[in-house]
């Protein structure tokens, strides 16, 4: 029996109340909304009830579970009609029983005061003089679901109201909900496609507010998709909205692309961006994929469908994620996600209206210090005319070697290990290393060569939280290299 649902039939109270029953419930309290036959001085004949329906039943549920666990109740229920009602029906039926009747009633206070500010409901009164009309709901503004407006869109001489009609009949696949995806989902929901599918296994952080904008304080903990997927409903509840909370694979990848139209990476890892890019190639399905990096960042269109290069191009081998510093490691401000996510979310227009200046064989590279924008080459591979021949090559190896060693410094100096501190300079003389004798390695020139390892020694390769490290000492021990560790957890770790 689901906490919360839509009925498009009348509600029955005495049948939901009486499966609530518990003899261990020494409370039980209700509240009926009904349709009354007035509102502000205009006679009422009947009501009709809209509602987005699959985000209303999550953020319902998740209104009578929240209740139950703060005020210790037992049980609860709510059922909200939709359709055309008459005077006097019920129109919403909340029910709680809990072991004392202070529970009871200030859980059921609490749902249905939850459910009128924060579900996507809409409410229109038909009156007697025969007028009607969609009555303030607080959740969602006046405004009724079919009210959203693209008329300064529509002007454009390349959109134009076919233009738009394909924008509605479109199918866009988001993968992550962060820095990149709120501005990506956020002007792709503005524009007026039809059906956004947001892909993201996180939950909202503290860490991810001042770049991610579609998420508050009071949202942290909860899973981004589907906190994404709200605020976009009351943003325009005029389109479908589906919040995948789950992480982005081969076989969920494959799933999603065979009705859409383009995928956008929005993710901040290697390894889904080269997934991401390996099924486009696969499917034909665009794909447009941009990355940041402190104060910079870049942006290429994977068309397989028209013949185009990707990014295993230029990178035959998808680099490892800790190579290159996340938003985490190497910190981000917060416009810069924002200006490669809306360029993102440009250029998925671009293809689905067939607009002139897209990216083609290039990489688009942009410097936010200097307001700088670079259109590189990045052509095909020769080898790829009849498909691309290194996504095929590209399948999982054998498992990687556990890197990972645990334990203090001064024990791995002590046991003979050479100490190789892979951070940056300025996080060097913020935080130096607990031991001597160490060497000094920032990650770019170990990558450059500038380690010479030898055959007799093991080596250990340290940075803040373990990441670099590890991504590091796969890389070494995929050259040969044996005799080279990562500490596990990064010098935090060693703190504790």
């Amino acid at each position: 029996m689901s906490a919360f649902e839509f009925s498009a039939t009348p509600i029955e109270p005495a049948l939901l109340a009486g499966a609530l029953a518990s003899p261990a419930a020494g409370g039980f309290a209700a509240f009926e909304g009904r349709v009354r036959d007035c509102n502000e001085g205009r006679a009422v004949t009947s009501l009709e009830y809209e509602a987005f329906e699959a985000l209303g039943v999550s953020e319902g549920e998740r209104i009578v579970a929240d209740a139950l666990r703060r005020h210790g109740a037992s049980h609860a229920r709510c059922v909200h009609r939709t359709g055309r009602l008459a005077v006097g029906d019920v129109a919403v039926w909340v029910g709680v029983s809990a072991p004392h009747r202070g529970e009871a009633f200030a859980a059921c206070r609490e749902i249905i005061d939850a459910v009128k500010h924060r579900l996507p409901i809409w409410k229109k009164e038909h009156y007697a003089e025969g007028d009607s009309g969609w009555v303030h709901c607080e959740h969602a503004g006046h405004a009724p679901p079919q009210a959203f407006d693209y008329t300064r869109q529509a002007a454009l001489p390349q959109v134009g109201a076919a233009g738009q009609a394909r924008l509605a009949a479109a199918h866009v696949v988001v993968v992550g909900a962060g820095g990149l995806g709120c501005p990506v989902l956020a002007s792709l929901a503005g524009s007026g496609i039809g059906r956004l599918t947001i892909v993201d296994h996180d939950r909202v952080e503290a860490s991810n507010l001042h770049r991610q904008p579609l998420f508050t304080l009071a949202d942290v903990g909860q899973p981004k998709a589907e906190v994404a997927a709200r605020r976009l409903a009351a943003y325009n509840p005029t389109l479908r909205y589906e919040p995948v909370a789950r992480r982005f694979d081969e076989a969920l990848g494959a799933e999603l692309l065979a009705e859409a139209d383009a995928i956008v990476d929005c993710t901040d890892n290697f390894a889904a961006k080269f997934l991401v890019n390996d099924l486009a190639q696969r499917t034909g399905v665009p794909a447009v994929i941009a990355s940041v990096y402190q104060y910079e960042g870049q942006l290429q269109v994977v068309r397989a469908d028209r013949g185009g290069s990707c990014l295993r191009c230029q990178w035959p081998e998808a680099v490892r994620d800790g190579l290159v510093g996340n938003c985490a490691e190497a910190g981000v401000l917060g416009p810069v996600p924002a200006v490669l996510g809306q360029l993102q979310a440009m250029e998925v227009l671009k293809l689905l209206l067939d607009l002139p200046g897209q990216l083609a064989d290039e990489v688009l590279l942009v410097d936010l210090l200097v307001h700088g924008q670079r259109r590189l080459a990045a052509p095909r591979n020769p080898a790829c005319a009849g498909g691309c021949v290194r996504v095929d090559a590209a399948r999982p190896g054998p498992a990687a070697t556990d890197v990972d060693l645990m334990l203090p410094l001064a024990a791995a100096v002590a046991a003979g290990y050479r100490i190789v501190d892979i951070r940056e300079p300025m996080e060097c003389a913020f935080e130096p290393l607990p031991v001597t004798g160490q060497q000094s390695l920032p990650l770019a020139r170990l990558l450059e060569g500038g380690l010479a390892v030898e055959d007799g020694r093991p080596y250990l390769l340290v940075c803040a939280h373990g990441v670099r490290s590890h991504a590091a000492a796969e890389y070494l021990r995929a050259r040969g290299h044996v005799n080279v560790w990562s500490l596990a957890g990064g010098l935090a770790a060693q703190a504790g």
